[in-house]
């Protein structure tokens, strides 16, 4: 499978504090990646480094083409969407109004409609004239996940989508991800909750101290005692 998006020897910084040591991975075409690791092991600084919001040294390569060092609306304009953890919407605007502003100007006819992001999301299209602000948690999360869709990526990279989220609304983000997958739009998935990623990747990779410690197929972390109760359990 050709790689989408390739990291060779990424470090990160916030300042001194040198946080990713040499991270290399790959996501490949329509392909679900699991990003998985306890708090503090690096992985929202990798998908954060990734999106040009760190410094960062070594490489990213999307599609062959270097990122380190583009600006992030550079990096997002190539076809790469990003879910932060904190839910960035609108809240003075409409449900309906910050998915307008998910949308890209673009030459090509777009793969995602409203009509297809209230078909996913039902509870949505009931809101859509209500202000983003009184939604619930899970609504707002449902809103990031939407927007971020409306701009056409070709890989989406969502930071923990189920924290703090009831079970029902878990099941409905691992429907989106498995919708993501059936129209073959890669996902690199910052998890916490092992149920979640090993349920829709195609592979795991779990880090440790800024760096990745596994790298293997669901079925081969679930059978990987060692590696949950080193890297994962709590």
């Amino acid at each position: 499978m050709s790689a989408l998006l390739e990291l060779n020897g990424l470090h990160a910084y916030y300042g001194k504090s040198h946080v990713l040591h040499g991270v290399s991975l790959r996501v490949g075409e329509g392909e679900i990646v699991s990003l998985l690791g306890r708090n503090g092991s690096g992985r929202s600084t990798t998908v954060k480094a990734i999106m040009g919001l760190v410094d960062a040294e070594g490489s990213v390569r999307w599609r062959g083409k270097e990122l380190v060092g583009q600006k992030a609306f550079q990096i997002a304009h190539l076809g790469i969407g990003y879910v932060p953890e904190n839910r960035d919407i609108f809240p003075k605007l409409t449900v309906h109004q910050n998915l307008l502003l998910g949308q890209k100007r673009s030459q090509k006819l777009p793969r995602w409609s409203f009509d297809d992001m209230y078909g996913m999301f039902p509870r949505l299209k009931e809101r859509q004239h209500t202000e983003a602000g009184v939604l619930s948690g899970g609504e707002q999360q449902m809103l990031t996940l939407c927007r971020t869709l409306m701009g056409d990526p070709d890989l989406i990279m969502i930071d923990e989508p189920t924290e703090g989220l009831a079970p029902k609304i878990v099941e409905l983000v691992a429907e989106y991800l498995r919708e993501l997958k059936r129209r073959g739009i890669s996902v690199l998935l910052v998890e916490q909750k092992l149920t979640i990623a090993l349920e829709v990747a195609d592979r795991c990779l779990v880090m440790g101290h800024g760096q990745i410690v596994f790298e293997g197929t669901a079925a081969e972390l679930r059978a990987d005692t060692y590696v949950r109760r080193e890297w994962l359990e709590v």
